[in-house]
C-alpha cells in the first residue's frame, strides 16, 4: 500500500542507512556526556557552521527545537541587558514555558489577558491574508514598520527590547513566507534599540527549501541573524538541536558566571548522527531534490487551482508549500470545515496531511527531503478527487471566468500542526452528498488517541522510494498532531 506523510523530522527519509549505521557505530564505541570533549563534537560544529555565515562560529548542542529557542532568550537576554521579546503574530517557538509566552499560537488560546507585559506581538508578513498584501507596493517595509512602531510605544512605557524572533518561514502560522527585505529593515530597527535579531530555522532549515540549506537566506545575501535556533531535521528525528550565535554574544553569555552545561547535548552518538544527516543531504542532493520536486508539486497545484474554486492561493519554495483554501476567492474567506474535511478524507486513503494558520484553512505540505515526483502525483490526484467530490456536495463549481490559475505572487507551503484540530462544523458545508456523521467521528477520534483511526500505516516516500525508506515499507504515527 502506498501511503505518504507529510509531517516529521524524517528531513532525509526514514531508516536511512547511513543514520542508523552512524548510530550503531558510534554506540558500539563510546558515548559520554558532553563533559568530556570528542572528536565528534568539533567536527560537526565546523562541518555545520560552514553552511553559515562566517561571524555564525559559536555552537551550543542541545536536544530539542524547544531547548533551543529557550537558551536562544537567555542568550539574548544576556548580552543586551534587555528583557522584552517581539514575535511575529500566530508563531510557536515551543513547548516550556519561556516559549509559550512568545507564542501567540499557544497563549492566545489561554484565558484573555494571558499575553505577558514583556511581550510584543507584531503582524505575520502575510501578502495574502494579511493587513498588507500582494498589491501592495512595499509590503516588505510596511509590515516592518509595524515592528518599528511597536518598538516605540514600548519605548514610551520604558521597555527594552531584547530581541526579535521568528520563524524564517511561519510554518504554523500558515506556511507564510516574509517578503524579501522584511528581515533585514526588522534587524535595523532592532538592532538601533539594542536588540538582537533570532532566526528559528527548526521546521524549515536544512536545504528545505532548495536552493539555499537555510530559509532566512532567502531574505538575501545581505540579511545574516545574530541567532540561529536549529531542531527537528537536525538529527532526522534524533533528540538533537543546536544554537548558533557570535562570538561577542557568546562571550557576553559566559561572563554571565552562570556556566551552560547540558548533560546529553553535543554527546558523541548524537554527533555522529548529525554529521551523517549533513553528509547525506550533500551526497544525495537532497537541496536539488527539493527544488526540483518542489516546483513539480507547485504546478500540479496550480492546475488544481485552475480548476478548483476551493484553492485560493498556493504560496511555497522548495518542498515548504500551503495550499489556502477558501469559500470565496474575492473575498477570501476561509474554509476551515473544507479543510478539515479534507484532512479527514486523505487519512483514509493513508495520506498524512494536516491544517494549520490563523483559521485552520491552509492545507501543508513538509514531507521529507526525498520526496519524489510519484509521491507528488500520487498526493495531488487524492486532493483533486476529494476536491470534486466536495464540488458535487456543495454544488459549488469554477465560474469559467475564474477557470485559469490564480497566480498572485505568493509562494505557499504544506506542513504540520501542534495545535487541537479546530472543531469546525461540517455544517457549514452543503451535506446533499456529504457524510457528516462520517466525519464528525473524524474529528471526535482526534481527540481519541485509543480510536482505531488515530493510526496510520503507510510508506513514509512512497513504494518507489530508495531504500532508505523502511525496509517494512511503513510507519506508524499513532496521532495526527504532536
Amino acid at each position: 500500500m502506498q501511503g505518504v506523510l507529510f509531517k516529521g523530522p524524517t528531513q532525509v527519509g526514514h531508516s536511512h542507512p547511513d543514520v542508523v549505521q552512524a548510530a550503531v557505530k558510534q554506540m558500539e564505541l563510546l558515548n559520554t556526556n558532553s563533559r568530556f570533549l570528542h572528536d565528534n563534537l568539533v567536527q560537526y560544529a565546523n562541518q555545520l557552521t560552514a553552511t553559515l555565515h562566517p561571524k555564525l562560529s559559536v555552537c551550543y548542542f542541545v536536544n530539542s527545537g524547544s531547548e533551543a529557542n529557550d537558551l536562544a532568550l537567555r542568550l539574548a537576554r544576556q548580552y543586551t541587558g534587555h528583557h522584552d521579546i517581539i514575535t511575529l503574530d500566530h508563531a510557536y517557538h515551543g513547548h516550556i514555558t519561556s516559549l509559550i509566552d512568545i507564542s501567540p499560537y499557544k497563549f492566545r488560546e489561554l484565558p484573555s489577558g494571558s499575553q505577558k507585559e514583556f511581550v510584543h506581538v507584531a503582524p505575520s508578513p502575510d501578502i495574502y491574508r494579511g493587513k498588507y498584501r500582494e498589491d501592495h507596493p512595499d509590503p516588505a517595509s510596511a509590515y516592518a514598520n509595524e515592528v518599528n512602531l511597536l518598538i516605540q510605544e514600548a519605548q514610551k512605557k520604558g521597555r527594552k527590547m531584547a530581541a526579535f524572533i521568528a520563524e524564517s518561514m511561519q510554518s504554523c502560522g500558515g506556511q507564510i513566507i516574509p517578503p524579501p527585505g522584511y528581515f533585514q529593515k526588522v534587524a535595523q530597527y532592532v538592532h538601533n534599540v539594542g536588540g538582537v535579531f533570532i532566526a528559528d530555522e527548526v521546521q524549515v532549515g536544512f536545504g528545505r527549501v532548495g536552493k539555499y540549506f537555510w530559509a532566512f537566506q532567502l531574505q538575501g545575501e545581505d540579511f545574516v541573524p545574530d541567532i540561529v535556533t536549529m531542531g527537528k531535521p537536525i538529527g532526522n528525528g534524533h533528540p538533537m538541536s543546536c544554537v548558533v550565535t557570535t562570538k561577542e554574544i557568546a562571550e557576553a553569555f559566559g561572563a554571565s558566571g552562570l556556566e551552560y552545561f547540558n548533560t546529553f547535548g553535543g554527546n558523541p552518538v548524537s554527533c555522529a548522527i548529525g554529521l551523517a544527516v549533513l553528509n547525506i543531504i550533500e551526497k544525495e542532493d537532497l537541496r536539488g531534490n527539493a527544488t526540483k520536486v518542489g516546483n513539480y508539486l507547485m504546478d500540479l497545484l496550480k492546475e488544481q487551482q485552475a480548476k478548483h474554486q476551493l484553492i485560493g492561493d498556493i504560496r511555497g519554495v522548495g518542498l515548504f508549500i500551503g495550499i489556502d483554501l477558501v469559500k470565496d476567492r474575492k473575498k477570501r474567506t476561509p474554509a476551515m470545515a473544507e479543510a478539515q474535511y479534507i484532512i479527514y478524507r486523505l487519512k483514509e486513503q493513508n495520506v498524512l496531511l494536516s491544517a494549520d494558520g490563523p483559521h485552520r484553512n491552509v492545507l501543508k505540505f513538509k514531507p521529507p527531503m526525498c520526496f519524489t515526483m510519484e509521491n507528488a502525483k500520487f498526493v495531488v490526484e487524492k486532493i483533486d478527487g476529494i476536491l470534486s467530490d466536495l464540488e458535487k456536495g456543495t454544488g459549488v463549481g469554477v465560474p469559467n471566468e475564474e477557470s485559469k490559475p490564480v497566480d498572485n505572487g505568493v509562494p505557499l507551503t504544506l506542513s504540520g500542526s501542534k495545535r487541537k484540530p479546530l472543531q469546525a462544523s461540517i455544517s457549514e458545508l452543503n451535506n446533499s452528498s456529504i457524510n457528516e456523521l462520517h466525519v464528525t467521528e473524524a474529528l471526535q477520534s482526534e481527540e481519541n488517541p485509543d480510536g482505531n483511526s488515530s493510526h496510520y500505516n503507510g510508506i513514509a516516500c512512497g513504494q518507489q522510494q530508495s531504500s532508505y525508506c523502511n525496509e517494512h515499507g511503513a510507519v506508524s504515527c499513532k496521532r495526527i498532531r504532536t
